[in-house]
């Protein structure tokens, strides 16, 4: 069978009084199941979270890191749940390297996902956390039939982890990636999640899984410890802000990249994009070099806050955001680069409840599998964020044990300027391209008024480590003219491709009660589940 697709499709938004968004219509419905038993948002999103792992597992699973921004009713809340390198992971364990690994061992951080569905239950959820993993159990014990881009990340990522500890034993059932259609299961990830769900987390980090994740580890020895596992905690804290036009753009603050999001949408406050179209070379030339300059602090800048030589609020700064959008030259491009983010493969998922409840949720592995390391017997595929450190010496994001590294994976929030009532939740995922994309969606919704499926579906560029800028098709032939003649060095992106990222959404209507309009990424599997 041809699963290609050679006619252009545009999903329409769905609106409803309560729903989840997510890249996998499984992993939807495990939380729209959790809203029909009386759960709220959180309820809803974190079910969805534990099911993504299961039937999305090239972009997440349960050694992924984890953060979330909800609209608790009165205020946001902001989680990071991403972990810290273990305590042995000392500078000199690469002293030979001109780079941190990209898989392996010495790549994998704390897990943090698990603890942070923890967290996230107790401090919001209504019903049992038990119960919030049903769903996933399920599917890993009974299996899911593979969806068409499920299936096309795993064979793209299949020859990544060759090789890797316990990979190909886990997750390619007679050695190959599923295709799309066919059905896998995964009992071993079934009974783990079933110890996760009776024991509130806790065998995670100090029971007999716990004991399996530092076991595999010592036998390869590798730096993670039962030590690193049982100290592992999440973070309350304040999400980072800045005004954008009539509204108030919200992204976690470092270690994660939301602040080259806001910086971006800062340097932009000091330009009328509204009076341009949405495809005008203008606009894109203004919105480009502002993110360029952004996502060059963010790499020159951050990394875990302790280690980071300007606070958030230095890098913010209406006088330094001033100073970048007066570098912006309207005739030609700056051309900067940035610092590659050597990977992606992440789950982003929005859901909102019939009482103003919101929740925008992000979690990673970031290499889509991650490290490629599988414990044996557990279907726990660890995380390699540890690749995501720098080896220069005296940097904010310089390897070190106990210390987060720069994070790729950022929830989106936008609040009323007036009142700071909710707007929207909303994500991008794609490594770097998350930063980017949270500027392109927010610049299409505030600054064109588009609608949340439109902007999604709209085509996106994205600004590669090297200063290209990788575009999809869509714009039109006078524009890329345009931007060419300014400098910019143009490369088509293939369609569907992973480069371009993945996006959901859900925005308010109005006041509690009012109802939302929520849109998926037409890019991927996704589907909003309504009610």
């Amino acid at each position: 069978m041809d699963w290609s697709f050679p006619y252009p499709s545009t999903r329409l938004p769905v609106f409803a009084d309560a729903c989840v968004a997510t890249s996998q219509p499984l992993a939807a419905q495990a939380g729209l199941a959790m809203l029909a038993r009386g759960g709220n948002a959180v309820d809803a999103a974190v079910a969805a979270a534990i099911a993504l792992t299961v039937v999305e597992p090239t972009m997440n699973g349960l050694g992924s890191d984890l953060f979330a921004i909800v609209w608790d009713g009165q205020r946001l809340r902001c989680l990071n749940a991403s972990g810290r390198a273990p305590a042995r992971l000392e500078r000199r364990r690469f002293a030979h390297a001109a780079a941190m690994p990209l898989v392996g061992w010495d790549t994998v951080m704390t897990p943090g996902a698990v603890a942070g569905w923890r967290a996230l239950s107790r401090a919001f959820g209504r019903l049992p956390f038990a119960d919030l993993f049903e769903p996933a159990i399920r599917h890993a014990a009974d299996g899911f039939l593979v969806p068409v881009m499920v299936a096309r990340h795993w064979q793209m990522q299949a020859p990544w982890f060759y090789g890797q500890p316990g990979f190909a034993e886990s997750f390619l059932p007679g050695g190959r990636a599923p295709r799309a259609g066919e059905r896998f299961r995964h009992a071993d990830l079934a009974r783990s999640l079933e110890r996760i769900a009776a024991t509130d987390g806790r065998d995670f980090y100090e029971g007999a899984l716990a004991e399996a994740i530092s076991a595999f580890a010592a036998a390869h020895d590798a730096p993670l410890a039962a030590a690193d596992l049982a100290a592992h905690e999440v973070s309350w804290v304040e999400p980072i802000s800045q005004s954008y036009r009539d509204m108030i753009i919200h992204e976690p603050p470092p270690n994660g990249q939301g602040i080259a999001a806001l910086a971006a949408l800062g340097i932009l406050g000091h330009f009328d994009l509204g009076r341009l179209a949405p495809h005008d070379p203008e606009r894109l030339h203004l919105t480009i070099e502002a993110t360029r300059l952004a996502l060059r602090d963010l790499a020159d800048h951050v990394g875990d806050p302790s280690s980071m030589r300007m606070t958030p609020a230095d890098l913010l700064s209406a006088s330094r955001l001033a100073e970048a959008a007066g570098r912006i030259d309207p005739a030609r491009t700056l051309g900067l680069g940035h610092e590659a983010s050597r990977a992606q493969g992440t789950v982003y998922l929005a859901a909102a409840d019939r009482d103003g409840g919101m929740a925008s949720v992000i979690q990673s592995n970031f290499r889509g599998f991650g490290a490629g390391v599988v414990v044996p017997g557990t279907g726990i595929a660890l995380n390699n964020r540890g690749a995501g450190f720098s080896l220069e010496s005296g940097h904010p994001n310089e390897v070190g044990p106990g210390k987060r590294p720069l994070n790729t994976i950022i929830p989106g929030f936008m609040t009323h300027r007036a009142g700071g009532a909710p707007r929207a939740a909303f994500g991008v995922m794609g490594g770097t391209m998350q930063a980017q994309g949270h500027v392109q969606l927010v610049s299409r919704l505030v600054d064109h008024g588009e609608n949340p499926q439109a902007a999604i579906d709209g085509p996106r560029w994205r600004i590669a480590e090297d200063g290209q800028v990788m575009i999809e098709a869509g714009l039109p032939p006078a524009t890329l003219a345009a931007l060419a003649g300014k400098g910019h060095r143009l490369v088509a992106l293939p369609a569907s491709s992973h480069e371009a990222g993945a996006a959901q959404m859900v925005m308010r209507l109005g006041g509690p009660g009012e109802g939302y309009v929520a849109a998926t990424e037409s890019r991927r599997d996704g589907l909003v589940a309504a009610m």
